[in-house]
């Protein structure tokens, strides 16, 4: 596979960061095009059939979809991060599927327009880590000792709490022994590390902040203190 590829991306996509995480696992060289997702430009327009990124462009053409783009390049590239049992798979995709879910209940939250909305949210992303917490084994990865693609679907969704833990103690992992170890172990992987621009958590700050919501009025008080 030819390795000059190139990742369309936004700074704050959390779906680009499953993508970039993969091609850092495979030690493929990449370059990275930010797109204003606010005014998204013709060309990007013209190659994205969703108007959404990631995209991943190669000599071959372009692939869209974060799901699609991780499976294309474990396909194609040593080493592998889905297991090789079929079952195993199919399991590691529904639980990526899961991570999906738990992105929209995020956004939920951080959207939520009073006090008893983002109360709600937050009871939903602790039942949300409450299954995980269930389904993990000894770790310190989601499937045991080998770093998977549910790592790389994973990895994203705890990123958001550098920034939530800030504005207020939500206490989201509190006892999810399990949870919080991979939480840890991820947010010290290098492939992890990298996905994201530096000033990520000063970027999601301000993201937050221009919301008309309660976590944005919460993250303003924060701020005046």
């Amino acid at each position: 596979m030819n390795t000059s590829l190139e990742l369309v991306s936004h700074p704050l996509c959390p779906y680009v960061q499953r993508a970039a995480i993969v091609l850092a696992e495979k030690g493929v060289a990449f370059s990275r095009r930010d797109v204003d997702l606010s005014d998204k430009p013709a060309w990007f327009l013209a190659l994205s059939p969703l108007g959404k990124v990631p995209l991943l462009r190669s000599e071959r053409g372009v692939l869209f979809e974060s799901a699609v783009i991780a499976e294309y390049l474990d396909e194609t590239l040593a080493p592998r991060l889905h297991p090789a049992d079929a079952f195993e798979r199919a399991r590691h995709r529904a639980w990526i599927e899961f991570a999906s879910a738990l992105l929209n209940d995020i956004a939920r939250f951080y959207n939520a327009a009073d006090a008893e909305q983002l109360d709600a949210g937050q009871q939903a992303l602790r039942r949300r880590f409450e299954r995980l917490e269930e389904t993990l084994q000894t770790g310190p990865w989601f499937a045991g000792e080998r770093f998977s693609l549910g790592d790389a679907a994973f990895a994203p969704v705890f990123r958001y709490w550098q920034v939530f833990e800030r504005i207020a103690d939500f206490a989201t992992f509190a006892g999810l022994d399990k949870v919080e170890r991979w939480r840890q172990a991820l947010a010290g992987r290098p492939s992890v590390q990298a996905a994201a621009p530096a000033d990520y958590a000063q970027r999601l700050w301000q993201f937050i902040e221009r919301r008309d919501s309660r976590l944005s009025c919460l993250l303003r008080r924060t701020t005046a203190a």
